[in-house]
Parts: C-alpha cells; sequence; structure tokens
C-alpha cells in the first residue's frame, strides 16, 4: 500500500493506493488545521464520514490520517505496517531535482532551501514529512516535485531577458508548475492514441483555478507558461497571467501600493474575479453571461480573454516543437466545461494540422505519485538507511 501526502498552509490531503490495482482503497483531507472548527473527511469504499476533530498542527493531522486509516469502522488496513511507502506532493525543488526521489536529510535540507522560491507550500509540505518521519517511523518517503517535470525545458525557454548576474546569484529563472499533472495526461494521452509518447508532440492544458499550459515534446516538456512563480502565463482564477512589467510600478505609483498589496491584487483579485467582476468560479461566469447588462458583458469578456490566451499558446507552442499531434486538456474546467475545448477546436481548424486531436483526459497527479513511491522504493538500495530524522 502506498499513502500519497498533500500538505497545504492549512489542510493535509490524503490518498490511499494498491498500486498493483491502480487504484485508491480510501482518501481524505483534514481542514483547517491550526483552527478551531477543523474537520476531517475519509471515504473509503461506500463509506463517507465527515467530523470535527481537533488538529493543532500538521503532526496532529497525519496522526489523525494513520488512526482513520486503521479505524475497526472506517479503515482500509489493520495497521500502518501494511503502508510500505509514503509519497509527497512537494512543489518546488529549484534545479536540484529532475525526477521523483527518495528522501533523505539531504533532500529535506534540500527543500527547506527552495522554502525561499515557495514559502506558500514548501513548508507545509515539509511539516507533513516530518510529522510522518515521526509517527509512521521506518517507512520510506519519496518526494515527487511539481517542477522536476519541467527541468527538461532548454536554456532558452528558461532564462528571462535579465542581467544573467541575477540567474547566476539567485537562481531568478522560469521553473513551470503543474508537472505532476502535465506528466500524468501526456502519459494518458499517449495510451489513448495508442502511440508512444516519445514520438508525440503534443500541448497539455491543465486549467483550474491555477492555469498552466505545456509544450510536450515525446515525452519531455519544452516548454510551459508558468514561470519564477505560478502568476505568469494563462489568466487564472484570480491571477492575472501574462503582464507588462511597467504596469506593476505604474499601479504602485498611481494608488500608493506596497510590495504585499500589489502581490495580493495579482495573485488573489485579477484573472477571471478581477475582470468578470463576479467570481473566479467559471460555473458562476457562465450564469452570469445568461444575463443582461454590464455584468453579462464583462462575463463574456472574462471568457474570450481566457480562451484567447490559450490559443496564443498553442500557437506558440506549435511553432516551439515545429508540429503538433494532440492538444490535450485536464482539471476542472476543462473537465466540466467540454464548450470550451470545442471553441478552442472550432477556432484553430486551419491553424493545426487537420489530424490534430483536441481532448479531454481527466488528470490523476495523486496516482501518479503513488507510481512513483512505488517505482522508488522497490529499486532503492536496502543495505542504507535512508529514513529522515524524526527530530
Amino acid at each position: 500500500m502506498i499513502l500519497v501526502i498533500n500538505c497545504g498552509s492549512s489542510s493535509a490531503k490524503y490518498q490511499l493506493f494498491d498500486v498493483k490495482k491502480h487504484m485508491p482503497l480510501a482518501r481524505g483531507v483534514v481542514e483547517r488545521i491550526g483552527q478551531s472548527a477543523s474537520t476531517l473527511r475519509h471515504q473509503a469504499g461506500g463509506d463517507t464520514l465527515h467530523r470535527k476533530v481537533s488538529c493543532k498542527d500538521h503532526h496532529t493531522a497525519i496522526n489523525l490520517i494513520v488512526g482513520i486509516l486503521t479505524d475497526e469502522r472506517y479503515g482500509v488496513i489493520s495497521s500502518k505496517d501494511e503502508i510500505s511507502g509514503i509519497g509527497h506532493r512537494v512543489v518546488h525543488g529549484g534545479e536540484e531535482f529532475e525526477e521523483s526521489t527518495l528522501i533523505t536529510e539531504k533532500v529535506i535540507r534540500s527543500i527547506k532551501i527552495f522554502s525561499e522560491l515557495d514559502p506558500l507550500h514548501n513548508p507545509p509540505s515539509l511539516s507533513g514529512i516530518m510529522a510522518c518521519s515521526k509517527m509512521l517511523e521506518g517507512i520510506p518517503q519519496v518526494a515527487v516535485f511539481d517542477t522536476a517535470f519541467h527541468q527538461t525545458m532548454p536554456p532558452a525557454a528558461f532564462i528571462y531577458g535579465l542581467p544573467f548576474e541575477y540567474y547566476k546569484k539567485y537562481k531568478i529563472r522560469k521553473y513551470g508548475f503543474h508537472g505532476t499533472s502535465h506528466r500524468f495526461v501526456a502519459g494518458e494521452a499517449a495510451r489513448l492514441l495508442k502511440r508512444p509518447l516519445n514520438k508525440l508532440k503534443l500541448i497539455t492544458c491543465h486549467l483550474g483555478n491555477g492555469c498552466s499550459m505545456a509544450a510536450v515534446d515525446r515525452g519531455k516538456s519544452a516548454d510551459t507558461s508558468m514561470g519564477f512563480t505560478p502568476l505568469e502565463g494563462l489568466m487564472m482564477g484570480t491571477r492575472s497571467g501574462d503582464l507588462d512589467p511597467a504596469v506593476v510600478f505604474y499601479l504602485m505609483k498611481k494608488e500608493r501600493l506596497t510590495p504585499r498589496r500589489i502581490s495580493d491584487i495579482l495573485n488573489k483579485e485579477s484573472g477571471l474575479l478581477g475582470v468578470s467582476g463576479e467570481s473566479n468560479d467559471m460555473r458562476d461566469i457562465l450564469k452570469k453571461l445568461r444575463g443582461k447588462g454590464e455584468g453579462a458583458k464583462r462575463a463574456g469578456l472574462a471568457i474570450d480573454i481566457f480562451i484567447y490566451r490559450i490559443k496564443k499558446y498553442i500557437g506558440a507552442y506549435q511553432a516551439v516543437m515545429g508540429g503538433l499531434d494532440a492538444v490535450v486538456f485536464t482539471a476542472g474546467i476543462s473537465e466540466n466545461n467540454p464548450w470550451l475545448v470545442n471553441r478552442v477546436a472550432k477556432e484553430l481548424k486551419g491553424v493545426v494540422r487537420k489530424r490534430t486531436k483536441f481532448m479531454v483526459v481527466p488528470t490523476n497527479e495523486e496516482l501518479l505519485i503513488a507510481r512513483d513511491t512505488h517505482q522508488i522504493i522497490d529499486r532503492r538500495p536496502q543495505t542504507e538507511d535512508h529514513r529522515p530524522k524524526t527530530s
């Protein structure tokens, strides 16, 4: 059994996989960690549990997860000893990690260093890793990095047009994110197309509240839309996406904004929410679109911008790869809005080759994390102790 953990700042999601059957036996989430109204949601078989819990930190959350998985009524295993490995989603691996890796003390030190580049996601992941080291001592753990898949990008794709010394000193470059999702759906698309992945030129579109696209050239990421942070690229639920950097200085001067305030505007108040003035949720925007007046116009404009940028990146990535076999859509917006995929395909008719497929493939990052974890643990040297210390 492989336990997959995805820790956020105030949550800990989990799935327990039987990797031989490629299926989850249980899944759930501990939410509002550190708050008075913490909750646990757990699903196993046909049973669902939703209850209030006391959860002060991620260590407590991991303890709750292990407890519910081994619970006589709701659990699916009799003992934690049935867990053979733990896979963690870690967002930022910098330039050091090109693939998933067994967690050691050295890996933990690196994740801490990269917390400077991603202070929102890496620290909670570390908390989850250390909690598992204590609560599930002796069970090997694996880090699966969002950035790893994009480490195959050439320098021309990831180096910014800044003085080169800033890359050398501070590692300012494009890293890209959602790598686990892009890698999974690229593999699934190849399977569905019944063609080898290393023979395909794909564009993968992860469209959720956060959105990114990737040019996957024969199985490797050649370029991706997110950059040094997840702010670059497509317009998203609340993020602006691509923007002339001078706009930031202009707004700061005109509105007398602090760096923190302008960051909040670009990350939390822009995108679909900012343009529509209604919501960051495509469902709400579509409802508004069916109405009348200024609200409907703004909703329509938000959708037009959203689709325009997707089309622009498809055109760019087709040029980068010198061809295109399929455009693969995934994540919430893609999977729940077939009209969007049909519209993009229709508007690009005559631009892409006739045999180019437009397809929707549900993502399953947790399954990929479970697979990576199983494979890495299976081939690890048995004579060495790779376990991180619990202190």
